[in-house]
């Protein structure tokens, strides 16, 4: 088997399906707040657009995709973002982000050169940052995200040497699991660091469209020149099943990857591209989206505020990173919260595998996602409370 592969703890989400299906066998109603898959429908103009666009005769799509496609994208990030991108130069759609950040490595971490292999990103974190890396044969450079500083990822703070030898720095903002917000001149001053050591600066902007009050930023709102940037439908319009998505920034570096997509089988199918395109041209459902989520954001606010539980405010994305009660570590709060039915992620299944390796992964944070319907979560906070009374609280 692959060392790589095998040296790697079982994907988090994984370990979280393999206990609420033993929260099922004993007949235990489950509140999965676990998994960031929410319930909401997709809005039926999408799915009626997937739906008309089936082929009596499939045939191959094309990693370029669809040209109208690319260029409803163009037109959304210009009236979203301010910045106009060459539809036919800049952008390639993708299958979700998950997949084209997990290939980004691949295609640019050149094994020959040992010296320039390091890929830097924030722990706590989305594993496929670090997974992606270490298929591709890089070298993972986990940095510490600190409450201190608002969980930003700070290149100022790293070491030169470091920085000499970084291919990619990955930043994730609005960002999961702590949903932390960055402002324009965070992004300016890491553009900034990243042109100095010839990094490509990677962003995962996935829950730009997630939020209650200001608008997040995009880093190509800054720069385009060594920026990539991954945008999905998953959250900004309930398509986590469909996988769509897309890649955009640095001409240079979308070709080279376009290339390199080529050879992995990730084109999109053009029946999910032609329900993308209707996704990416209309905000009035991601309205409605944000209307929903910000009603469970309040629910929740309400509750730990009740309960004194501590946690950063989400002003983008659906997730709540809270602080477990005094002595006790998140793994230990969400083990006793599944005795009641209510599935949570612990704080260690954002750690790396380093901080596993190293002994430096225990947390005594947990994270929320705001997936059960409203409804649900009215329900979910009386059954949590009782299992926070429980433990003395």
């Amino acid at each position: 088997m692959n060392k790589t592969i095998k040296s790697l703890k079982p994907y988090p989400m994984e370990e979280l399906n393999r206990l609420k299906a033993q929260l099922k066998e004993k007949g235990i109603k489950i509140y999965d707040f676990g998994t960031g898959d929410p319930k909401e429908p997709t809005d039926p103009k999408i799915r009626r657009a997937l739906i008309d666009a089936v082929p009596e005769v499939s045939q191959y799509p094309s990693v370029p995709g669809r040209k109208d496609l690319r260029e409803t994208i163009s037109n959304w990030f210009f009236d979203r973002f301010g910045v106009r991108l060459d539809p036919d130069t800049q952008i390639i759609p993708s299958n979700g982000s998950k997949e084209a950040i997990f290939h980004f490595p691949l295609v640019f971490i050149d094994t020959d050169i040992p010296e320039k292999k390091k890929v830097i990103f924030g722990t706590p974190a989305y594993p496929v940052y670090e997974r992606g890396t270490l298929y591709a044969g890089g070298e993972p450079v986990p940095v510490a995200l600190r409450e201190e500083d608002s969980f930003l990822l700070r290149l100022d703070r790293i070491d030169r040497t470091i920085l000499e030898e970084t291919k990619i720095v990955w930043i994730n903002y609005p960002h999961n699991p702590t949903g932390a917000v960055a402002s324009i001149s965070y992004f300016e001053e890491v553009y900034g660091i990243c042109r100095e050591f010839d990094i490509i600066l990677c962003s995962d902007e996935c829950y730009t469209e997630i939020y209650f009050d200001e608008k997040p930023p995009s880093a190509l709102q800054v720069g385009t020149e060594g920026v990539v940037v991954f945008h999905s439908l998953s959250k900004r319009s309930g398509m986590t099943g469909y996988r769509t998505g897309f890649i955009a920034g640095d001409e240079k570096l979308i070709t080279e990857y376009r290339k390199g997509r080529a050879s992995f089988g990730v084109a999109t199918p053009d029946f999910i591209q032609a329900a993308a395109n209707v996704a990416w041209s209309d905000e009035r459902h991601v309205e409605e989206r944000r209307k929903i989520f910000k009603e469970k954001r309040d629910i929740f606010t309400e509750f730990f505020n009740k309960i004194g539980l501590e946690y950063l405010y989400p002003e983008a994305t659906f997730y709540f990173w809270i602080k477990a009660p005094e002595g006790m570590s998140g793994k230990d709060y969400a083990k006793h919260l599944l005795n009641y039915g209510i599935v949570v992620s612990p704080g260690e299944n954002f750690c790396s595998a380093l901080e596993i390796m190293e002994n430096r992964c225990e947390s005594r944070y947990f994270r929320i996602a705001l997936v059960p319907t409203v409804e649900e979560c009215k329900e979910a906070i009386k059954i949590w409370e009782k299992a926070h009374r429980d433990l003395g609280f």
